[in-house]
C-alpha cells in the first residue's frame, strides 16, 4: 500500500546535527534503550499500520483556560468559545488514567489547547506520572509562570521536556503574546538554564519554538539569542488555525500517522481521534467511564483507521480536511542562520500573515 505517511511534520528544527544529537541524548537520559525503542516504533508503527497493545503517547490536557490571547490561536474563534468548556481536568481522573497506562506508556504530555500551567495540581501531576513509571514527562507552555519556585519544584518532581512557545523577539513578540513582555520570558529561560547548571543537570530539555512569520526577517538574530540557553530551537509555518483558508491542496494517499503514534484525552475527559482536533469534533470515547485500552481498539477510532487506509479516504472525514499534516507544502523559501540554509516548507495557497 503506497500511502503518504509524514512523521513529525509541521515543527522544522533550526539545529546543527551536533546539538540535534545532544539534545536526543539528554532526552533519553536514564531510559535510553526503552527511549530507543519509543522512537524507533514512533517511526515504523504508523508505516505498518500497526496498533499497539497502547498508545506511544498519551496526551492528558491539563487545562483548556489560557491566560494569553494570541492572534493567530483558534482559542479565540466563535468555534472554540461556543463548542469547548473551559476548565482543569480533575486530578482524579487523572490518576485513574495514570493507574491505568503506567508502565504500558512511555510517555504524556501534559498539554494540548490552554496554559498547563495554570492546572492547581501541575506539579502533583509531574510527581505521580513519574512513581508510576512514565518515562518521559513533557508539555507546552508560554513561559508565563515559570517563576524560580515553580521551575524548581518541576524539576523536582521530575519534568522531562518543557517547550516553550516564543514567537519572535522584542515587540514582535509582545505583539503576539499578549499581554506577555519579551525581556520578563528571556529573563525566565535563563532562570531555568541557570538552575539547570547549579544543579548539574541535562532535564529538563529546553526546546523552544515560534511561528516562522514572527522570525523571518531575523531567524539568526532568534537562534544567537537563544541557542545558549536552551537545547533546541524550532519553527513551524503559519497554519490555518482560523479555519479561513479555501482553496486548500492535499497530499495524495495521505494516511494519518497519529493514529498509531498517540490518543488525546481532553480536560473533560472527551477523547479525541488526534492532537488537532482544536474543537472536539470527533470524540472517540471518554475516559471518565472507558479505559485508555478500550478507546484506543475501540470500535470508532478502528473504522478512522479503516478510512485512512482508503486512497484519499480521510477527505470523508471534516476534521481531516481542515488538517495541516495532509496538506501540500512546497518548498519557496530559504533561510540562513551562521552558515547554514534550510528550507521552508509552506503551505500551499497559505498566507504567512499573522491573524489572517
Amino acid at each position: 500500500m503506497n500511502k503518504y505517511i509524514p512523521i513529525n511534520k509541521g515543527n522544522y528544527s533550526m539545529e546543527t546535527h551536533e546539538r540535534e544529537m545532544l539534545f536526543d541524548k539528554y532526552r533519553s537520559e536514564g531510559w535510553e534503550l526503552e527511549y530507543r525503542q519509543y522512537r524507533d516504533n514512533w517511526d515504523k508503527f504508523p508505516k505498518s499500520f500497526y496498533v499497539n497493545e497502547y498508545p506511544l503517547l498519551v496526551d492528558l490536557e491539563l487545562s483548556t483556560l489560557c491566560n494569553i490571547k494570541c492572534p493567530m490561536c483558534y482559542t479565540i474563534t466563535d468555534e472554540f468559545k461556543n463548542k469547548i468548556k473551559t476548565g482543569f481536568m480533575d486530578i482524579d481522573l487523572f490518576k485513574i488514567i495514570i493507574d491505568e497506562i503506567g508502565n504500558k506508556v512511555p510517555a504524556i504530555r501534559l498539554s494540548l489547547r490552554g496554559e498547563s500551567t495554570l492546572h492547581p495540581d501541575f506539579i502533583e501531576t509531574i510527581r505521580y506520572a513519574r512513581s508510576k513509571g512514565i518515562k518521559e514527562i513533557s508539555t507546552l507552555t508560554n513561559g508565563s509562570n515559570l517563576t524560580e519556585s515553580f521551575i524548581k519544584k518541576m524539576v523536582d518532581a521530575g519534568i522531562d521536556w518543557i517547550t516553550i512557545s516564543i514567537d519572535g523577539i522584542g515587540k514582535i513578540y509582545e505583539k503576539i503574546r499578549r499581554p506577555l513582555k519579551f525581556k520578563e520570558t528571556l529573563d525566565k529561560i535563563k532562570m531555568l538554564d541557570r538552575i539547570k547548571k547549579e544543579r548539574n543537570l541535562h532535564k529538563p530539555v529546553i526546546k523552544i519554538q515560534s511561528i516562522w512569520p514572527a522570525i523571518k526577517e531575523n531567524p539568526e538574530s532568534y537562534y544567537n539569542l537563544f541557542s545558549p540557553i536552551v537545547d533546541l530551537i524550532a519553527f513551524n509555518p503559519l497554519i490555518d488555525y482560523l479555519s479561513k483558508d479555501k482553496d486548500i491542496l492535499y497530499e495524495k494517499n495521505f494516511s494519518c500517522p497519529q493514529l498509531y503514534q498517540r490518543l488525546v484525552v481532553g480536560s473533560d475527559g472527551n477523547v479525541m481521534a488526534c492532537s488537532n482536533d482544536e474543537c472536539g469534533s470527533n470524540i472517540i470515547g471518554n475516559a471518565n467511564n472507558e479505559k485508555i485500552k478500550e478507546i484506543w481498539h475501540g470500535e470508532k477510532l478502528t473504522k478512522i483507521r479503516g478510512i485512512h487506509k482508503i486512497d484519499n479516504g480521510f477527505l470523508a472525514i471534516d476534521v481531516c480536511k481542515k488538517c495541516y499534516i495532509p496538506r501540500l507544502t512546497e518548498d519557496n523559501e530559504t533561510a540562513c542562520v551562521n552558515g547554514r540554509k534550510f528550507i521552508i516548507k509552506n503551505y500551499v495557497n497559505r498566507t504567512q500573515k499573522i491573524g489572517e
